[in-house]
Formats: C-alpha cells, sequence, structure tokens
C-alpha cells in the first residue's frame, strides 16, 4: 500500500522572530506587520511615545554642540554664527585655569569615587545581616532621609556645622587640641568635606539597589554552605558578594562613566573666595563660561570635552570588567 504523505508538524517550542521559527521547527507564515500593529496598537503607541520623547529631548538638542566649533552669537544663531573650528578648546587648554580646573575635577572625582561607591555595598552587606526587622526598618529610614533633602538646606547647613564654633568645627579642635576655625575656608579641607557630605546624602538611598540584590540571592545556598561548615564570613565571600557582583560591576560601570563629571549644583554653593583654589572643577567653570561670561562657545567645547572623557572612561571599563568577569553592560 503507498504510504500517506505525512502531516505537517506543529512547532514544538522553537522561537520565533518575524514569524519565522528560528531554532527547530518548521517554517512559519512570514510575519504580517499590520496584523501586528494592529493586535498590539497600545504597545505601538507608547513605543511612538518614547522614541518621540528621546528624539526632542535628548538627541535633537544635540545640534547645539555645533557652537563649540563656532563664536555663537544668539542674533545670528547656531547656523549663522562665525565658524572656528577648535580655536574655543585652544582658548581652553591654553588658559590659566586649566591646571587647576582639571586636578580638582580628578581629585574630587576619584576621592568621591574611592570612598562613596564602596560605602553604599558595605552599608548594605550590614543591613543584611541585621535580623531585627524594626531596627532594620529605623536606619533605613533614617539614613534614606538625607536623600530628600534639598543641596540648598544640605550645603546651608554643612557651611553652617563647620563654620567657627561650628558642632563639627568644635569637635575637630577638641580632637587635634586646636582652636575652632571655619573648616570649609581651608583650602585642603574642602575636598573631603564635598566627600563627606555626598557620603551623608546618598549613603542610605545608594544601599536600595543592592538590598534589592541581596534579596535575590538563592537562600539554599546559604543552607548549603552552612551544612558544610561554612560561617557566617565565609557564607559573605562565597555566596552573598559572588550573587551581587553583576550588579556591582553594572553600577562601577556607570559610576566610572560620571567620574569626571563632578556635579556643579554643590560646588557653587560651597565655594568661596578662600576656597576658590582648590573647589573650581571644569562643571563650574562651565556654568561660569555660559552664564556669567555669556561665552557659550567656549563653555559648550569645554563640556563637551567632558562628556568625551566620561564617555571614554565608560567604554574603557565596560570593556575591562567585560575582559576580566564576562559581565558588561553592551
Amino acid at each position: 500500500m503507498p504510504r500517506k504523505p505525512k502531516a505537517k508538524p506543529e512547532n514544538q517550542g522553537g522561537s520565533t522572530f518575524g514569524g519565522y521559527i528560528l531554532d527547530g521547527g518548521v517554517r512559519a507564515v512570514p510575519h504580517n506587520l499590520r496584523l501586528d500593529i494592529k493586535r498590539n496598537a497600545v504597545v505601538y503607541i507608547l513605543l511612538i511615545l518614547i522614541l518621540a520623547y528621546f528624539a526632542v529631548f535628548n538627541y535633537a538638542p544635540m545640534a547645539g554642540l555645533l557652537m563649540a566649533f563656532e563664536r555663537y552669537a544668539p542674533a545670528r544663531g547656531l547656523f549663522g554664527s562665525k565658524w572656528i573650528g577648535f580655536d574655543n578648546f585652544i582658548n581652553f587648554f591654553s588658559g590659566p585655569y586649566v591646571g587647576r580646573l582639571l586636578r580638582n575635577t580628578i581629585c574630587i572625582g576619584v576621592l568621591d569615587f574611592v570612598i562613596n561607591f564602596p560605602a553604599p555595598i558595605l552599608f548594605a552587606l550590614i543591613l543584611n545581616e541585621i535580623t531585627q526587622k524594626a531596627f532594620k526598618k529605623t536606619v533605613q529610614t533614617i539614613s534614606y532621609m538625607p536623600y530628600f533633602i534639598s543641596a540648598v538646606v544640605a550645603c546651608g547647613l554643612v557651611m553652617d556645622f563647620t563654620e567657627a564654633g561650628g558642632p563639627i568645627s568644635v569637635l575637630v579642635a577638641n580632637i587635634t587640641g586646636g582652636e575652632s576655625v571655619n573648616l570649609i575656608n581651608q583650602k585642603s579641607n574642602f575636598w573631603l568635606i564635598y566627600v563627606l557630605q555626598n557620603m551623608w546624602q546618598g549613603l542610605g538611598y545608594g544601599s536600595i539597589i543592592y538590598l534589592s540584590a541581596l534579596s535575590g540571592v538563592d537562600q539554599e545556598l546559604y543552607e548549603a554552605a552552612y551544612v558544610d561548615g561554612a560561617g557566617k564570613w565565609k557564607q559573605l565571600l562565597h555566596v552573598t558578594i559572588p550573587g551581587i557582583t553583576p550588579m556591582v560591576i553594572m553600577m562601577l560601570i556607570m559610576r566610572m562613566g560620571a567620574v569626571f563629571s563632578v556635579p556643579a549644583d554643590k560646588i557653587l554653593l560651597l565655594y568661596g573666595p578662600a576656597n576658590y583654589e582648590f573647589s573650581d572643577v571644569i562643571n563650574s567653570y562651565v556654568y561660569r563660561m555660559g552664564i556669567t561670561e555669556a561665552d557659550y562657545g567656549l563653555s559648550t567645547a569645554v563640556g563637551l570635552f567632558n562628556s568625551i572623557i566620561g564617555t571614554i572612561l565608560l567604554l574603557t571599563t565596560n570593556k575591562i570588567t567585560k575582559v576580566l568577569s564576562g559581565t558588561s553592560m553592551f
């Protein structure tokens, strides 16, 4: 008897893309875009809104980078101003303040990274070991509160506490045996005061993401380690830290991209004539040139230089972490 033709097999779990089966199975009907849009109209509308947001607020303003290569005049506009090439960059790097700006930016950025990147991780690890829920929630609440204080108020408190006769100034005087002086006006103290203020405001809030990562660590791993005789310290080293390492690496990559971008807001609120030499950074210089001096071309050029350095740091860190650990952002 002649054999009957075999029925075409159904898709047995192969993943599809554009209507075609990719990893095993028969070829399906080509994807119908019009039908897909009709079925998922809400999703496409949301996608269009997101793309429009990025196009309007992220990509369209990038046309302003042309000012970095122009002697920009608002009356002539972006495309009518005189093109001067790299003159703005040359003026910045040959100016009298470039050494001071680079030194302060690098030192503050690196010091802030060295102290304030690991601090939330250590704080999250400590909180994770607290078993008394009421005490743990109280500590978390107290540590989160400074983050929601306005930068103006926070900097005002710092200046009041570190002035001559202020609580912190008196405490330092009692420890060192000297006199109570205005600490923030001393050039050598500004970097440390700035970094410690960032720690005070960001420690608790920055630990949230690591606490979330810790909650995702499989508890059976702790039980298995305990059965094998591992104490708290070995559990921390061999279970907890490896469990949050991917998250730490991702945050490290993003943080490295911002090392060279010391924000200008707190700097502008804290610096003064007495500590100006050690407090002026690239972003505060960009603000001063752009807003105060109205030299838009120079301020754009300096800001572009700052962004390029940050991008290089981000890409380099991403490449290194990918080679060493296999984890990267892209």
